[in-house]
């Protein structure tokens, strides 16, 4: 398909570049991001949609509680990546990143344009058709079939949180199952663990204010898991970058899941759904400086899925090729070591 015509609902490219040369920005106290309670889901889906629609077309960030996982599941997710990132250097490069997979282990390999330096920390990537060889079944025997678990059950949620926008949108109501089939070789969602290196010098404070720069998701959906006392996360809850971008802190806390609508989503919603900027700051003086963990579920199309709005707003074109191009403007070639 003809990829030239293709749209970035916040042009990542450029937008990011722009960040902190022509566009203002400023910080608020308190957050923005709604707090959806998808308890009784079945009984109370005509207002969850509502709620979660309204959060999507409004600031493109929500949070989610009584979704179902439990905090323990969470802390044993969480348990399993700290016992990764606390593997020998050596050990976790055995696993490394491959191009065009996303799939594997990196460190300092994702430069955003927003800041032109690479993320502070490093992450471990389950993408399932891509796993050969990525395992670390020697070190970690039960580390493979617990976190496939675990994205199962991540997947779930999210195909439950897409099923409301699929009855908005006028699909079917297993529209976004279907497309995140797992069952399919062309299966592309990815589970991330993440690390965020301590501060051990004051001076980073000055030198590197982004853990990991300012940036939209070019998923569909992601949801973010965090912990308590170990915040940094920002959204900016405006629809655009024509003027001052106010910056808001996500809570952290425990069990509770943070979502945020990406530019695929926004695309296929013919840009009703709105992809919002984020970032994690550097901590500030006073705050806690220790190692920040999170995790974070991206619902990517399967690579042959056909994206299309209902209005055909924009020419259609397969996740793989937009995908593609996303991943292109994030990663560039580093050293693992």
């Amino acid at each position: 398909m003809n990829t030239s015509t293709t749209h970035y609902p916040l042009d990542e490219l450029n937008l990011e570049r722009s960040l902190g040369q022509r566009i203002s920005e400023s910080e608020v106290e308190g957050s923005a991001i709604p707090l959806i309670d998808l308890s009784n889901f079945d009984e109370r889906r005509e207002e969850i949609t509502e709620q979660l629609w309204h959060a999507a077309t409004e600031v493109g960030f929500f949070q989610l509680s009584n979704h179902g996982l439990s905090v323990d599941e969470i802390n044993h997710a969480f348990g399993n990546a700290d016992k990764f990132f606390g593997l020998e250097t050596d050990q976790k490069a055995q696993y490394p990143l491959k191009e065009g997979t996303n799939a594997g282990w990196e460190y300092k390999a994702q430069v955003r344009p927003s800041t032109g330096t690479a993320d502070q920390k490093e992450s471990y990537q389950i993408t399932r058709p891509n796993m050969t060889d990525l395992w670390p079944n020697r070190e970690l025997p039960a580390f493979k079939s617990e976190m496939l678990a675990f994205e199962r059950r991540c997947w779930e949620l999210g195909m439950k949180v897409l099923s409301c926008f699929a009855d908005r949108l006028g699909f079917e109501r297993d529209f976004f199952a279907k497309a995140h089939d797992q069952g399919s070789e062309q299966y592309q969602s990815t589970l991330r663990l993440l690390h965020y290196l301590a501060i051990k010098d004051p001076k980073q404070l000055e030198g590197e204010p982004w853990r990991a720069g300012a940036h939209t998701d070019f998923d569909c959906l992601t949801m973010v898991f965090q912990k308590t006392g170990q915040g940094g996360l920002q959204a900016s809850a405006g629809k655009d970058a024509s003027d001052t971008l106010t910056w808001h802190s996500v809570p952290a806390v425990d069990g509770i899941i943070t979502c945020n609508i990406g530019d695929m989503l926004m695309r296929w919603s013919d840009d009703q759904l709105k992809s919002t900027l984020h970032r994690v700051r550097m901590p500030r003086a006073g705050e806690y400086m220790g190692h920040r963990y999170s995790m974070a579920f991206f619902c990517q199309a399967n690579r042959d899925v056909v994206i299309e709005g209902p209005n055909k707003r924009y020419p259609a074109m397969t996740a793989a090729e937009y995908l593609n191009m996303r991943m292109n403007a994030n990663y560039t070639e580093k050293s693992s070591t």
